[in-house]
């Protein structure tokens, strides 16, 4: 796959980048100060919030934790609906297993 994103994943991140720029815009915050409390460079959180996938997790999690939305990233992948129901089926296939008789 490479270092390209697919375009549904570089949108996703876009709007990511958005939410932070508005979370940031709500607080009445510049950018320098979110820098400085998420101790990286203003052209960092600038990237956070274009969404750019070259940016680390670690630096988004700051600048969210600057902005006290650190608990966000819990969020992701929470509601595994896809996996709980592959793993429905998978039980349903399951056969009982068998009971063993002392042989005293």
């Amino acid at each position: 796959m490479g270092t390209k994103l697919p375009r549904k994943l570089v949108q996703k991140m876009q709007i990511v980048g958005e939410q932070i720029k508005l979370a940031r815009l709500r607080r009445n915050l510049s950018i320098a100060q979110v820098a400085e409390r998420a101790t990286c460079s203003e052209l960092t959180v600038s990237r956070v919030e274009k969404g750019l996938p070259t940016v680390s997790i670690g630096i988004y999690l700051r600048v969210l934790y600057a902005l006290q939305l650190d608990d966000d990233i819990l969020l992701l992948a929470k509601e595994d609906s896809l996996g709980k129901a592959l793993q429905d089926l998978n039980l349903k296939q399951r056969e009982r297993a068998s009971k063993k008789r002392d042989s005293l």
